[in-house]
C-alpha cells in the first residue's frame, strides 16, 4: 500500500549526488513542485534545471525559513494547501552547516513535526542532508525524524524513526539563569505597559528602531497568550545574547499540542493566532514547556 505522505531524508556528499537525487524528483513530477533551499543550493539547482526551473516554485530557505518554526505554516502548508486536489512534491532543506547551535534544536524539532503536520496528505517532502559538512548529530537525528532514507540509488525505511523522541530531546531551556523579570504582567490592562517597557529597553540594547513594531507585537502576543491560557501571571524579560535581543516570557501553562503556532489560520478564524504570528516575526522562536510551566524565547537580530 502506498503511503499518502512521504518524508524522506536525502543524504548527499557532493554537488553531483545532490543534483542526481533532486533533478529527477522535481522534473518527473506531473503535479505542482516547490523547492525551498539555502541560497547556494538554490542557485545550483536552478542552474542545473535550466528552462525547467520556470515551472517550479523556488524559495530561498535562508529567508523563508530563517526561523525554522515558520516553515511548516508559511512554506510547506502554504504551498501544499494551494493544491489540495493534486499530489504535491516539495524539497525543503532547513538544516545546513552554517546554522548556529542556537538554531539547530528548532531545526530538528521542525523536521520531526513535519510528520504530524501532513498525516494523510498526498504530499512528498524530501529533506536533503549534506553528510560532508553537517555534524554526526544532525545526520543521526535525520534517521529519527524521517521514516525513509535516500542515498544514491538506495531507498530504505529508517530503523531509528522516532520523531517524538526528537521533539522531547530538544524541548530545552535556552538559559539556565533565573534572573528577575523586567515586568510581571498580571492583567490585560498591564499589556500596554509591557509593550512600552520592552520597547524602551530594546532600543537601549541595540534593536533597530524599525524592528520595534515587530517586538511590540511579539510582546503583546506572548504575554496575552500567557494570561489567557493560565491561571497565573506572565513574567517578561528582555536581554541581549550575542547579536540577538531575547524576549523571554515565563508562565505556568503547559503546551500539549506540539504543533502550536504552526497551524495555518483557517478561513473565518478569530483568535488563536498569537504564537503563529510570533513565529512569522521573530528571527528565531523556541519554546520549553513542561507541566511546571512554559518559557518562550523570541529572538530578534540586533543592528550591526
Amino acid at each position: 500500500m502506498t503511503r499518502p505522505f512521504v518524508h524522506p531524508a536525502l543524504f548527499y556528499g557532493s554537488d553531483e549526488e545532490y543534483l542526481a537525487g533532486l533533478v529527477p524528483f522535481v522534473t518527473e513530477a506531473p503535479g505542482p513542485v516547490a523547492v525551498a533551499l539555502p541560497t547556494g543550493r538554490l542557485r545550483l539547482l536552478r542552474s542545473a534545471l535550466g528552462a525547467a526551473a520556470a515551472r517550479i516554485t523556488m524559495l530561498d530557505m535562508c529567508e523563508a525559513g530563517r526561523n525554522p518554526g515558520r516553515i511548516i505554516a508559511a512554506v510547506l502548508r502554504e504551498f501544499a494547501d494551494a493544491h489540495v486536489d493534486r499530489p504535491v512534491r516539495i524539497v525543503g532543506e532547513p538544516i545546513w552547516a552554517e546554522r548556529s547551535a542556537l538554531e539547530y534544536p528548532a531545526c530538528a524539532q521542525h523536521e520531526a513535526l513535519i510528520n504530524f503536520a501532513f498525516v494523510g496528505r498526498e504530499v512528498t517532502i524530501v529533506c536533503p542532508y549534506d553528510t560532508s559538512r553537517l555534524s554526526p548529530v544532525a545526520v543521526a537525528d535525520a534517521h529519527e525524524t524521517h521514516p525513509e532514507l535516500w542515498q544514491n540509488n538506495s531507498r530504505r525505511d529508517s530503523d531509528r524513526y522516532a520523531p517524538e523522541a526528537v521533539i522531547d530531546r530538544y524541548n530545552q531551556r535556552l538559559f539556565d539563569s533565573d534572573d528577575l523579570p523586567d515586568l510581571v504582567v498580571a492583567t490585560p490592562s498591564d499589556v500596554m505597559d509591557a509593550r512600552y517597557a520592552a520597547s524602551e529597553k530594546a532600543l537601549r540594547l541595540g534593536l533597530a528602531p524599525q524592528r520595534i513594531p515587530d517586538l511590540e507585537i511579539i510582546v503583546t502576543e506572548l504575554v496575552t497568550n500567557g494570561l489567557e491560557h493560565t491561571d497565573g501571571v506572565c513574567c517578561l524579560r528582555l536581554h541581549r545574547h550575542g547579536d540577538h535581543l531575547v524576549c523571554e516570557t515565563h508562565d505556568l501553562g503547559h503546551i500539549t499540542d506540539p504543533l502550536a503556532g504552526r497551524h495555518p489560520p483557517q478561513p473565518g478564524q478569530f483568535g488563536g493566532r498569537g504564537l503563529l504570528l510570533v513565529h512569522q516575526l521573530a528571527d528565531l522562536f523556541r519554546t520549553h514547556t513542561t507541566t511546571a510551566g512554559t518559557r518562550h524565547y523570541a529572538l530578534l537580530r540586533l543592528a550591526a
